[in-house]
């Protein structure tokens, strides 16, 4: 086998439960030391989308990340904690907040290791990332399993786009908002970035229209490791009931020899992916992936769309959808109620995933309606 992923049921975010987990699943891969040489310094980051409570079940729970740096400290580690969530202007731009509301600072505080902030960059290849990565020896990578309406999932290699510096990650939803161009800059950050290891929080998991607000929290009682990205992410697929190659990211990586994609080449170390796979994620409106003929689905491709709006009963009015907005599309009309110009929407969903109250929804077209998509 070329790469392994480790599963461990835990039922629960209880601090000494989580420890004890993560410590049989890293175990289970043969330890932490196998990953990470004592001594050394190590970035972890996590997936912090949003200000907002870890029961919300959009952010990697701050208990997990508590696990990974007891366990760093257990080899005497020098550890910092971060990540990127300022992506759309004002409303979130305040990753103190992020941080104080997703639970970051507290166990940071508790824990005495040093919470950073993402404010200077340096380019690797095309994209200006973190200069934080220049002054760690190991990146450690924490994201939450969650559906997505663009990528198909939050995994392993999506969670690595919070390393991009700043607002650059707005120009980068602009200028590749399709999904395969998009899953390339995925890939190509991947690339660049190499994390050591990958743990997953899926112990609540994400389904539905994710990974914010819009999503469906479901009690998934599993933790994930791994060091290979892509495999990671393609055992996330399974359990969530899709091909590894549904999920583009993934099958760009796969294609261009950064990671196993075929799940009969990864050993699956834990638990079974039969016991711990479940029913089938419900997927995002949006996704192409449905139990539909190929031929279908690749001319629906080009004939369907999908659009956001707003219900407006759900709206506070908060402005986080015309923030995120990288077109610059969505406004208050003279009512103070959001409109959208679709004239040049190009649905990248941004102003869904940063809305924090469930407001911003998706549209189907009727050819999508009437073909089941």
């Amino acid at each position: 086998m070329s790469a392994q992923v480790a599963i461990t049921r835990c039922a629960g975010y209880d601090p000494e439960l989580v420890f004890k987990k993560l410590n049989v699943t890293l175990d289970l891969l043969g330890g932490i030391t196998k990953f990470i040489k004592p001594g050394s310094r190590v970035l972890v980051k996590p997936n912090l989308l949003m200000a907002i409570e870890p029961e919300s079940g959009i952010d990697t729970h701050p208990e997990v990340v508590r696990a990974m740096i007891k366990v760093l400290k257990g080899i005497s580690c020098r550890i910092i904690v971060g990540d990127g969530p300022s992506v759309w202007g004002s409303y979130i731009e305040n990753v103190g907040e992020v941080y104080r509301r997703s639970g970051m600072k507290k166990i940071c505080e508790e824990e005495g290791v040093e919470l950073v902030q993402f404010d200077k960059k340096r380019f690797r290849g095309e994209f200006p990332m973190t200069t934080w990565l220049d002054q760690v020896d190991y990146l450690i990578n924490l994201p939450k399993f969650k559906t997505h309406e663009l990528t198909l999932i939050t995994g392993a290699i999506k969670n690595l786009f919070g390393l991009v510096w700043g607002t650059f990650k707005t120009e980068l939803h602009k200028n590749y908002f399709k999904p395969d161009k998009f899953s390339k800059i995925l890939v190509d950050i991947y690339k660049e970035t190499s994390p050591a290891l990958t743990v997953v929080d899926g112990i609540v998991a994400m389904e539905g229209d994710g990974p914010a607000s819009g999503g469906k929290l479901r009690e998934l009682n599993l933790i994930l490791a791994g060091s290979d990205c892509v495999a990671v992410d393609s055992v996330m697929a399974i359990i969530m009931g899709v091909q590894p190659q549904d999920v583009l990211s993934t099958k760009e990586a796969a294609e261009r020899k950064l990671g196993e994609a075929d799940i009969n080449k990864i050993e699956v170390l834990g638990e079974s992916l039969k016991t711990a796979a479940g029913r089938p994620f419900i997927l995002p409106q949006a996704s192409m992936v449905k139990n539909l003929p190929q031929p279908v689905v690749n001319i629906a491709k080009k004939l369907i769309r999908y659009y956001p709006y707003v219900r407006h009963e759900n709206c506070i009015k908060c402005a986080a959808c015309v923030d995120a907005c990288p077109k610059k599309v969505i406004e208050f009309n003279k009512n103070k109620r959001i409109v959208f110009d679709y004239s040049g929407c190009i649905a990248c969903f941004c102003c869904s995933e940063a809305c924090p109250s469930s407001a911003v929804k998706i549209k189907k077209s009727l050819l999508a309606k009437l073909i089941g998509l």
